[in-house]
């Protein structure tokens, strides 16, 4: 091997260095901004709507234990008076796979009337989510219903674009080690794609 070519992969493992330290460091900021605003669902502030996150579906269309959790977190806001609306988000682009839509069958199911069911079938993605509750549900304060390891990219990408925004967790279960595991590393990476929809794609 010449020396051109490994001074090449010397430059690219240090580039890959720094991005992995970089996405890391971004995931640390969230968690420590995020965590004066999770609150307990006991001791959550009262607002007018919750925002609960899509999370995908399973292959017959009902939620998967990730969004069943969010849903009835969302739900047991709802029946102990903190919030009076859920807005529903997810995605809804391909046949057969409409998370909002079963999100609100298993919220009525659970207690939850469908007067008080906001759907959004536009949630592509958390920013779309937190941008469409701003822009077109004229939210300005919320709860965001989801897990904790969620938790810290919502709440900075909602109050960084102006919704005043809390978080109550909706870890209900203990999640297998391969999920956590799957849903945290998804979160690295997510971090920095969210600080590049918010400074670079779609800046509020």
């Amino acid at each position: 091997m010449n020396r051109f070519l490994l001074n090449v992969l010397h430059l690219l493992f240090i580039l890959i260095g720094i991005l992995g330290v970089l996405v890391l460091l971004i995931r640390i900021a969230f968690v420590v901004q995020a965590n004066p605003r999770i609150f307990k669902p006991s001791s959550a502030p009262a607002v007018e709507t919750a925002i609960v996150f899509g999370a995908g579906l399973r292959r017959d269309g009902s939620p998967t234990p990730v969004l069943k959790d969010r849903v009835r977190a969302g739900v047991d806001l709802y029946l102990s008076g903190k919030v009076k609306k859920l807005l529903l988000s997810g995605d809804n682009r391909f046949h057969n796979h409409n998370e909002p839509a079963a999100m609100a069958i298993y919220a009525q199911e659970l207690g939850m009337p469908s007067k008080d069911l906001i759907i959004d079938n536009s949630g592509k993605s958390t920013y779309d989510t937190c941008l469409r509750a701003k822009q077109v549900f004229k939210i300005e304060k919320t709860i965001l219903v989801t897990q904790s390891f969620h938790l810290p990219r919502a709440l900075f990408i909602c109050n960084h674009i102006g919704i005043d925004s809390m978080g109550v967790s909706a870890d209900l279960r203990k999640y297998s080690f391969p999920s956590l595991i799957f849903w945290n590393l998804r979160e690295i990476a997510a971090g920095l794609a969210a600080l590049m929809d918010l400074w670079i794609f779609k800046p509020v």
